[in-house]
């Protein structure tokens, strides 16, 4: 299994034992997984397992005892081609969707949620919970039910409900914060450190932000251990852009992929809460939070993204872009993909291909490019998004000549 060497300071390299910290006692920076890697480890390794989930690749995940996982196989999503909205929006020739719609509790969250929820379960914590804009409550309540773990959930109380009915469905405590995600962030903090509870995307953070690693392992695998020549990444608190990269850089230093030099990344948001976008255009690398974030794609509206400042040193070293949607735009790309590719996506997945549609009209992706477009959520989760969109029932009498005339 993955064997933790230490925790290491992303800012200024203090190395701590790999135990309940998060945060660097020199410099208060975050504190990354070292591993000692096994030596033997090769690509047919993994791509001769017959476990199709993430973890295929535990041997690259901080969990030491595979008893301690705790699996609801979630993960090796498809990758699917997507030539018909390749065509719609520009000629693109080499198109694919990375669809983790449809994971156990349909996001991709549950892939950082799986990894912490066994690794509390690997230290003894006595409980778990998270922040959260929705998908990660389901996802954390969902592993911590496996676990039999008891969950607490900290969120906006005006995220979507089927969110909240999925998350009380598995047996979590829903604390419904009147305020932000970042107001149900703070709340959350405090409690898990007084508490002792593993706040996954908290106090457990270094451990949760590893599961996202794997949606590089798989795209790697997919294509045949090449790298695309563009990610398109919906981003909220831009752990997941980053452990992205994180991913495909292991790779490479493993010998898995060749030179990752040529692949490019796009930070994807949505307008009325886009401060990564914001501070990518100005040119400045301080990030100015939005109070009060205005989007319909809400699994995307924190304000205040913990990661931001490390995305924007990801786009300056893969020679990336950030650009933003508008509530319009997010719904007009949800329905060209269900209607061109019968993929249903929650807003943050519109956010990426309307994201994507720009850049191909502005030359910024070239037709030829092989481009992945990351698509994190299903739309199931947040019909009402496009409610207004959807033709209206016609109700009919139950008389044969009546409905055939109807029929075209």
């Amino acid at each position: 299994m993955g064997v933790i060497q230490s925790l290491k300071c992303r800012e200024c390299s203090a190395e701590y034992e790999p135990q309940f910290r998060y945060i660097c006692e020199e410099c208060f920076g975050p504190l990354d997984v070292i591993y000692n890697f096994p030596s033997d480890l090769n690509k047919e390794v993994f791509s001769s397992r017959q476990e199709k989930s993430y973890w295929r690749y535990f041997e690259l995940l901080p969990i030491s005892n595979k008893n301690n996982i705790i699996n609801l196989h979630a993960g090796f999503t498809p990758l699917q081609e997507a030539d018909e909205l390749g065509k719609q929006i520009g000629g693109l020739k080499n198109l694919f969707i990375k669809n983790d719609s449809v994971n156990p509790t349909f996001s991709f969250k549950d892939r950082p949620a799986g990894v912490a929820v066994s690794r509390a379960k690997e230290t003894k914590l006595r409980a778990v919970g998270c922040a959260s804009t929705g998908n990660l409550a389901s996802a954390t309540a969902a592993h911590a039910a496996k676990a039999r773990l008891p969950c607490y959930i900290f969120a906006p109380s005006d995220i979507e409900s089927p969110k909240i009915s999925q998350a009380l469905a598995y047996g979590a405590e829903f604390v419904a914060v009147q305020g932000t995600y970042d107001d149900a962030n703070r709340v959350a903090s405090i409690i898990g450190d007084s508490k002792g509870i593993g706040i996954v995307n908290i106090n457990m953070r270094p451990y949760y932000v590893e599961g996202s690693k794997t949606l590089a392992f798989e795209v790697a695998e997919q294509l045949n251990w090449q790298v695309p020549d563009h990610l398109i990444i919906p981003v909220g608190s831009g752990a997941m852009l980053n452990a992205i990269c994180k991913g495909f850089e292991e790779l490479h230093e493993f010998g898995f992929v060749e030179d990752i030099s040529n692949l490019r990344i796009t930070a994807a948001q949505p307008h009325g809460c886009a401060p990564i976008v914001n501070a990518f255009k100005r040119h400045d690398s301080d990030i100015v939070p939005i109070e009060r974030p205005e989007t319909i794609a809400k699994s995307l509206a924190i304000g205040d993204p913990g990661d931001g400042m490390y995305v924007l040193r990801r786009l300056k070293q893969y020679r990336g872009v950030a650009e933003e949607a508008t509530d319009a735009e997010i719904v007009d790309g949800i329905l060209m993909l269900a209607r061109t590719e019968g993929i249903f996506t929650e807003p943050a997945g519109g956010v990426s291909v309307a994201v994507l549609k720009k850049l191909v009209e502005d030359g910024t992706i070239e037709r030829d490019e092989k481009v992945v477009c990351y698509v994190t959520g299903n739309g199931l989760k947040s019909p009402e998004a496009i409610a207004d969109k959807l033709p209206k029932l016609n109700v009919v009498k139950p008389d044969i000549q009546l409905v055939s005339a109807m029929i075209t």
